[in-house]
């Protein structure tokens, strides 16, 4: 299994935060199995395009 984060295009940890937000409040506050998957996911990318400290 891969740890990378690969993404069909880059997006601003803004975006990406913007839609784990929308993928909780679709999910009621409770996250089945393919939606933890999905935020693990998102997580990572979020982490990838995150700005680094200097």
């Amino acid at each position: 299994m891969s740890t990378t984060v690969e993404s069909a295009f880059d997006r601003t940890a803004d975006e990406v935060n913007e839609e784990i937000r929308a993928l909780w409040l679709r999910s009621g506050g409770t996250l089945s199995v393919e939606q933890r998957e999905e935020y693990q996911r998102l997580v990572l990318e979020w982490a990838a395009a995150a700005p680094q400290p200097v």
